[in-house]
């Protein structure tokens, strides 16, 4: 079995790269290395500069990713990269839920074994680019959004979008309606996951302290990161 150096997930508008430390296939991208330990460096990379890199993945996950593999056989499902890389981290039964920029999806546990998932690509779709594209638009730092009561009860990162220029248009401030659809998201990503009492959340909404704090309105959550996709392909 061939050793496994460097693997990808390639998300829509952010891919996620962990490289074992012996290696050196990243060293012409440190502008990318968000963080590293003995064994592994851990980058984050805008998936529009992925196809710019001269070398081939050893293992990958993500729908963007399979012509950056050496082989397809090295391709991996991406709700099994997830449950993987889940299970590494978390023995307990649980829920795992990813939230991406174009979709959302979870994996539940019972009895130590694995029990049921599902995976929604059509009304959580564009939520995670939305809300970066909004961030971009009105020069806003995600760090500046705060919780709101309210929420936007929305179906989809278009109908959020009607609501929050809405709101803006009649004098709130972006931050406030930004935050307000975040809330809306949340919301439905709890009730999607079935509504559990406690979940683990995975992805770039992990870094979003205004939708931790709106979910954790409904249950409680422990956020593993960006990075578990790539971490279940080892």
């Amino acid at each position: 079995m061939k050793e496994i150096k460097i693997v990808l997930d390639a998300g829509t508008t952010w891919s996620k790269i962990i490289e074992r430390t012996s290696s050196d296939f990243m060293n012409n991208y440190p502008q990318y290395l968000v963080k590293s330990d003995k064994n592994f460096k851990y980058y984050v990379v805008p998936s529009s500069s992925i196809n710019k890199f001269n070398f081939k993945f050893d293992k990958a996950t993500g729908h963007m990713s399979i012509n950056m593999l050496h082989s397809k056989e090295d391709y991996e499902n991406e709700v099994i990269a997830l449950i993987n890389g889940f299970r590494k981290i978390v023995k307990e039964d649980s829920i795992i839920l990813d939230m991406g920029s174009r979709d959302s999806k979870w994996a539940q546990f019972r009895n130590n074994s694995f029990k049921d998932l599902d995976w929604n690509s059509s009304c959580s779709s564009s939520t995670g680019a939305t809300i970066e594209m909004l961030l971009k638009f009105y020069n806003i730092d995600v760090e500046k959004l705060k919780f709101q009561k309210e929420k936007y009860i929305i179906t989809c990162g278009i109908f959020g979008l009607e609501r929050i220029m809405d709101d803006i248009a009649k004098g709130n401030n972006p931050e406030t309606a930004i935050s307000k659809f975040i809330h809306g998201i949340a919301y439905n990503a709890w009730l999607f996951a079935k509504k559990p009492e406690k979940l683990y959340l995975s992805g770039g909404f992990c870094e979003n302290k205004c939708f931790i704090d709106s979910i954790s309105q409904y249950c409680d959550v422990i956020p593993l990161g960006r990075f578990l996709l790539a971490q279940g392909l080892f």
